[in-house]
């Protein structure tokens, strides 16, 4: 088999393609899980695996899953590793009835993509842990159910496994999925690593399992944004010339801070300990240098500080150590060597390999982690109080660090570390999240992260859509907005013009920017209209990543800004998702978990194909128009005045829009008065 139709005629079992008894060296792979199943949930894991295929191949493949069971803690079904090259081809190319399920082959075939994805043969696309699908029979049979659905049937997804082909209409989405949703008393993490030992449930993170990642450059954007945002609001100037960002992490979406930081124009000093990861950062071009050596980052943090040139300098090493030493020149010289500072480590997953202890190497980290996974547990605890102890050391002599996300506040507290904010209640930390302090007021004016796809896989489409966006966004911004809007889109304007320039793309031929549900409406049906035209060479998927102005439940990231109490309510993602399925999207996602960590987020996510017809512009101008307002209308209700304002300014466009907006208190001292008489 060596063509998209192979691909797609369902499990090649007749002959079985040939064992894999080993990992390839050439591939990054997944740490080794440590499920810890008894002995019938062995048993049970491997009869799970085993349904997959006719009783006559049990005994054939029966050694060979238990072996990774074993071995690496979960069952891939390497064997089953399609030999095709795996990633974006041309839409046309795929063997499908109908345009949407071509897309979809088009868009989950990118996510594992060697180039795109972070452990392709683990089925992993970001996060250390987030998963496209379980196992690669999985894979087989969805690309088998793709190339047979019809306009009259949806493809249903149960945390991986596909279900089946259930008769819909063709305003239904073509597929439908749910990732990881389990009853909440049982959603924790050590069952939740049992439940993907069973194959029975599945961590999607948020793009990898709905199939709408688009490689690094969508965190790009938004990290750029956060650091041109942070200096605005820390150093009252958007001007990053000598300013110095200390953080960790060059994985996965981390990765993309390199980049970032120097589209920003800052100095960046980025530790990784995975030295792979650090290369392959360094040999794509987006991270300038790289040193094991902390004396050499000093040297060059002063270097650039006063040459006011930017920099993204990676240090092959631990971030505790990089911390440390800056507090150590602090000491002896009283010099602050950093201004702004983060940390994008993969702690939603702090002990299964998103983290590793300054304690160890990476290596003999890895080893531990396998062999004695308590202690590995212990040493990262202490390894955060050690990296907490620092950072607060720095922050009192004047450096500004934020949470990025990533569920480091919360993994630090956890474990003992002087992050919570004396006297505050539950979730309230000494430090802000980048959403609770810098870009959350972004989200209520409804801009958040907005994508698209073209599926044609031509770099030419790409560029038309650029320009296409461009003179999209300058007639909005030309036919008058308000300065906190004008603002963003002029940041947008000019990020998708030094796009091309930056060379983001990596995987398919894809785009984002933030835009508001005016802004995305109008690049929808514009994008519609040119390939109705031919102006395009094939259909544009839009997306959004599930970190947006209503996509997203998450107490300590997407909704840490929601204050009246309902931060830890997951109604506006669950609703994101039902809204969307019959308003337009094209297959809709709804995970729990993802990018703060198993049971602390839900969070949701569409796919929606314009093809060009009158149908398909309707379905955009329903269905975006909804995802927006839907989170627009939770934030408004909960008190921000800046999503008041647009809730209020989006009504007055639609008199079928009602939505209910609160009343606020003027007198707060009423409310300590009544309380006292009681």
């Amino acid at each position: 088999m060596a063509d998209l139709k192979g691909l797609c005629a369902g499990l090649p079992l007749n002959p079985l393609p040939p064992p894999r008894p080993e990992r390839d060296p050439n591939i990054p792979h997944a740490p080794v899980r440590n499920p810890c199943l008894l002995h019938d949930q062995k048993k049970l894991a491997l009869q799970n695996a085993l349904r997959y295929f006719p009783h006559h191949l049990h005994t054939t493949l029966l050694g060979e899953f238990a072996r990774e069971l074993n071995e690496f803690g979960h069952i891939y079904m390497y064997r089953f590793i399609p030999s095709i090259d795996l990633r974006a081809y041309p839409i046309q190319e795929y063997p499908a009835k109908c345009t949407q399920a071509a897309a979809i082959m088009h868009m989950m075939m990118n996510n594992l993509d060697h180039r795109v994805a972070q452990f392709p043969h683990e089925l992993v696309t970001y996060g250390g842990n987030g998963q496209v699908l379980s196992n690669w029979a999985q894979f087989w049979l969805v690309m088998n159910y793709l190339s047979e659905l019809t306009e009259e049937q949806t493809l249903v997804m149960y945390s991986g496994h596909p279900m089946g082909l259930f008769p819909s209409n063709s305003a239904a989405p073509r597929m439908v999925i749910t990732n990881g949703m389990v009853i909440p008393n049982y959603s924790s993490k050590e069952e939740y690593e049992k439940m993907f030992a069973l194959g029975v449930s599945m961590y999607g993170q948020m793009t990898a399992g709905s199939y709408c990642y688009i490689g690094p450059q969508g965190i790009v954007h938004g990290t750029t944004l956060t650091l041109l945002n942070a200096a605005r609001k820390y150093l009252g100037s958007g001007d990053l010339a000598g300013k110095v960002f200390v953080t960790a992490g060059l994985g996965g979406m981390s990765g993309a801070q390199a980049k970032a930081a120097t589209i920003a124009g800052c100095v960046a000093v980025i530790a990784e300990v995975n030295l792979a990861a650090l290369e392959k950062r360094y040999n794509q071009g987006w991270l300038m240098e790289w040193t094991n050596d902390l004396s050499h980052c000093i040297h060059r943090i002063r270097q650039a500080r006063k040459e006011l040139t930017s920099l993204s300098l990676g240090y092959h090493g631990n971030v505790v150590s990089l911390w440390q030493r800056l507090v150590q020149e602090y000491e002896m010289t009283e010099e602050l060597l950093v201004e702004l500072g983060s940390d994008q480590t993969s702690l939603h997953n702090p002990y299964g390999g998103g983290y590793y202890p300054v304690q160890l190497s990476f290596a003999d980290g890895q080893q531990c982690l396998e062999t004695h996974p308590e202690r590995f547990k212990e040493l990262v605890q202490e390894s955060l109080r050690l990296q907490v102890d620092a950072i607060n050391k720095l922050a009192a002599a004047g450096m500004h660090f934020w949470d990025y996300g990533n569920a480091f506040l919360l993994e630090a507290s956890r474990a003992g570390a002087k992050v919570d904010k004396p006297g505050a209640s539950r979730g309230i930390f000494a430090y802000p999240s980048y959403v609770q302090d810098i870009m959350g007021d972004i989200f209520s004016l409804g801009f958040g992260p907005f994508r698209w796809v073209c599926t044609s896989a031509m770099p030419t489409d790409l560029e038309v859509t650029d320009n296409i966006a461009i003179t999209v966004l300058e007639n909005i911004i030309k036919s008058g907005v308000a300065d906190n809007v004008r603002h963003q889109y002029e940041d947008n304007c000019h990020w998708i013009k030094e796009a091309g320039h930056n060379k983001l793309v990596v995987g398919s031929q894809a785009r984002i920017l933030y835009s508001d549900r005016g802004g995305r409406v109008a690049l929808a049906l514009a994008f519609n209209k040119a390939v109705a035209d031919g102006k395009l060479h094939g259909p544009v998927v839009l997306s959004r990543d599930h970190h947006d102005v209503g996509g997203t439940d998450s107490p300590y990231r997407e909704t840490a800004n929601i204050t009246d109490g309902s931060m830890f309510c997951a109604d506006m993602a669950m609703h994101s998702v039902i809204g969307g399925s019959f308003r337009g999207a094209s297959w809709v996602a709804i995970h729990n978990g993802g990018g703060v960590g198993w049971g602390e987020v839900i969070n949701g996510g569409f796919g929606l194909v314009l093809d060009g017809s009158e149908e398909a512009a309707e379905r955009a101008k329903n269905m975006l128009s909804w995802d927006v307002l839907n989170g627009l209308a939770r934030r408004s209700w909960s008190g921000h005045p800046w999503a008041q304002q647009t809730v209020r300014a989006a009504m007055a466009t639609n008199p079928h829009l009602k939505i209910t907006v609160p009343y606020q208190i003027e007198d707060h001292s009423i409310l300590e008065q009544i309380l006292d008489n009681k």
